[in-house]
């Protein structure tokens, strides 16, 4: 670049003619699943019901439905369409707002919630839980207590 046009672009970013881009971490706009996992943990203790998809209840694939239709995205109804509609992700590669899949293989996926993220040595999800044990509505829970025995988590993102 030449003097003068050095010159120029420096007394056009001064006029503020020209915006000059500083990409930051810091002030990146939120993702798609960053909206979806907040808006999963909004609706903490609101109650399970089979074939719900909100605001007031949900199942499994509703949290994960509602939680994501909220900010433009629209998924596959059930646990399963929306493992085979997602990019696979590795359990390394997960972030948080990817979906968490749980199944016996990934051709036999019947939970899904959305990975919060890992602390205290576990990984965790928000998800409509249909379980009595932690009371039949959305929580945040380890992923491992869904897979004890031979169920495996899957991860896939949108």
């Amino acid at each position: 670049m030449t003097k003068i046009a050095q010159l120029s672009v420096s007394a056009a970013l001064t006029a503020g003619l020209i915006m000059a881009f500083t990409p930051t971490s810091a002030h990146a706009a939120p993702t798609i699943r960053s909206k979806a996992l907040s808006t999963a943990a909004a609706q903490k203790n609101d109650p399970y019901r089979g074939g719900a998809a909100g605001p007031n209840a949900y199942d499994c694939s509703g949290l994960t439905y509602y939680s994501y239709k909220r900010h433009g995205k629209r998924l596959p109804r059930t646990a399963q369409g929306q493992y085979n509609a997602s990019i696979k992700v590795t359990p390394t590669g997960r972030r948080k707002g990817d979906l968490v899949f749980i199944g016996t293989s990934s051709g036999s996926v019947y939970h899904v919630g959305i990975y919060a993220g890992f602390w205290s040595g576990k990984g965790w999800m928000w998800n409509a839980n249909s379980e009595a044990y932690r009371g039949k509505k959305v929580v945040l829970a380890p992923i491992r207590e869904y897979t004890s025995g031979s169920p495996k988590a899957y991860y896939g993102r949108f």
